[in-house]
């Protein structure tokens, strides 16, 4: 089907149902249907061609999503854009991708009349709040679309080879790559979702905490799938407590979180004084999860919690951890689990490959790769990396993992985040579970800095809890015992917060520049 089908289906099973709630605002599954209507008739009423690139920047708001169904129906293709980034980022990757509009924020007035003179080929810009510029608000543009005519751009197949976005990966090692997810691959998605998320007992209602533009956007609109309420929470900081509370007046089914936002949440002093009963789907994806903050997760908010592992390559549900399995681990049967990611889903093929693209049995570590309807058919213009994405006739995920005798799958740590030290490989996010369980740690990094002696010396960057005390070799002495002397980080640098990337992930590469700038590469 296409994209926008699949709300479409839920509108017309649930049209009176709650769609949306922001700041106080409700939106019906009728009205927002219409308001998307009249976004998509606006926008053919302008010119809009077949698969033109549409870039969104904003904060939380419900008119995010209204403009990415909107341009869905019309048969565009979404750009999402991060807010936190500075305008050559922006421009850089506009450029790459032909992006010819542009729905924005007015907190991003001064950005937007940037990227107007820096993208030769952005030539719509509407302001979804307040006209500005010469833009027209969203409110005025969609007056546009108010008596036009849908266009009816459909096909008998569900225009599987059709365009819906142009997702950048994350940027982590370079330029991004603009990963082209067709109607096949967003389908997939959707209908897993539909199958892995659903409950029964009650109407779904999905909180929104993560930036809507990337991984949080696409939980909301898979949520449409359930005919869910979509609540907004519309700060650009949302606090821990905000959300805590929010579960709790909203009656909270279904919530995403990357493991770091799950640690703050975990950290909060008041967390045992709401009611998250009515949790079914506590969702974590993004990076691993530490084992001890996922058990502490469990006897917080009950048997909710469970874990996917995708990439922006083969979005979102590549494996699935259930909650089911979850709590059982957290109770102690087969607790080795709580490091998992989980098993393959429905619609893809896992295994574990060496680098000569050998397939690799249970137990042995190389890496993840996968098969299946839901990987990209590649990177925009970029043949050489898409053909190396796909070597040996699979798709590679880049992360070092594992499977074992009954199909889990445990990610080691990505590629790119294996340290040498004194010959041996170390790999980042196992010492970070291993600090991670440390009561008094509430968030922690761990890279490989230059060292004359070990090649690379283990590193380790450490966010205290609220009032605990710790010091480093406090925390070296931890690790000794618990993972060792060659895991063990030779320094620990105390910090107030985290570098993350716009998915919520740890961003190293922040991390790692002060020790490797002027050197021609980033091993030693």
């Amino acid at each position: 089907m296409r994209s926008i089908d699949y709300f479409d289906k839920a509108a017309a099973e649930y049209p009176d149902r709650i769609a949306i709630i922001d700041r106080g605002a409700e939106y019906s599954y009728r009205e927002t249907r219409l308001i998307t209507q009249k976004i998509a008739r606006a926008m053919q009423e302008s010119g809009v061609q077949r698969e033109d690139r549409v870039a969104i920047l904003s904060t939380n708001d419900a008119r995010i999503l209204f403009c990415i169904l909107g341009l869905m129906r019309a048969g565009a293709a979404w750009v999402p854009l991060n807010y936190r980034h500075a305008a050559d980022a922006s421009v850089e990757y506009m450029n790459y991708v032909d992006t010819s509009w542009l729905f924005y924020h007015s907190r991003f007035a001064e950005q937007a009349a940037e990227l107007k003179a820096r993208v030769p080929t952005l030539r719509h810009l509407v302001c979804i709040d307040a006209e500005d510029q010469g833009n027209p608000s969203l409110e005025a543009f969609i007056k546009q679309g108010a008596y036009g005519q849908e266009t009816d751009w459909g096909d008998p197949f569900g225009n599987l080879d059709r365009l819906v976005g142009l997702i950048p990966t994350g940027g982590t090692t370079g330029p991004a790559k603009g990963v082209r997810v067709t109607s096949r691959a967003w389908g997939a998605m959707m209908e897993m979702a539909g199958h892995y998320w659903r409950c029964d007992d009650r109407d779904a209602v999905c909180l929104n905490v993560a930036p809507l533009s990337h991984a949080a956007g696409v939980v909301a609109l898979a949520a449409f799938t359930l005919g869910a309420t979509n609540v907004v929470l519309t700060s650009a900081n949302v606090e821990p407590l905000d959300v805590l509370r929010a579960i709790q007046q909203y009656k909270v089914t279904h919530l995403y979180l990357p493991p770091t936002i799950l640690y703050k949440l975990l950290s909060v002093p008041e967390i045992r004084n709401f009611d998250y009963s009515s949790l079914r789907i506590l969702l974590l994806a993004g990076s691993p999860v530490s084992p001890d903050q996922f058990k502490k997760g469990v006897e917080v908010f009950g048997p909710c919690l469970c874990q996917s592992y995708g990439q922006t390559e083969a979005p979102m549900l590549l494996t699935w951890l259930d909650p089911k399995t979850v709590a059982a681990a957290a109770a102690g049967d087969h607790p080795e689990r709580l490091r998992s990611c989980g098993k393959a889903t429905s619609a893809v093929r896992l295994a574990v490959m060496d680098a000569d693209g050998k397939i690799l049995p249970p137990h042995m570590t190389g890496e993840i790769v996968a098969r299946g309807i839901l990987v990209t058919p590649g990177y925009y213009n970029q043949p050489e990396a898409t053909a190396e994405m796909h070597k040996y006739g699979w798709h590679h995920t880049g992360d070092v993992g594992y499977r074992d005798d009954d199909g889990y799958f445990y990610i080691v740590d990505r590629t790119k985040d294996m340290i040498i030290s004194g010959g041996f490989n170390v790999y980042s996010a196992e010492v970070e579970a291993g600090i991670m369980a440390l009561s008094e740690v509430g968030e922690c990094a761990v890279i490989g800095v230059p060292d004359n002696t070990w090649g690379e010396a283990v590193k380790a960057f450490v966010v205290p809890r609220t009032g605990a005390s710790l010091d480093e070799q406090a925390i070296i002495g931890f690790c000794k015992a618990k993972l060792g002397g060659l895991k063990t980080p030779k320094s620990v640098e105390f910090r107030a917060e985290i570098p993350k990337t716009a998915a919520g992930k740890i961003d190293r590469k922040v991390l790692r520049a002060p020790y490797w700038a002027g050197m021609d590469r980033e091993v030693h």
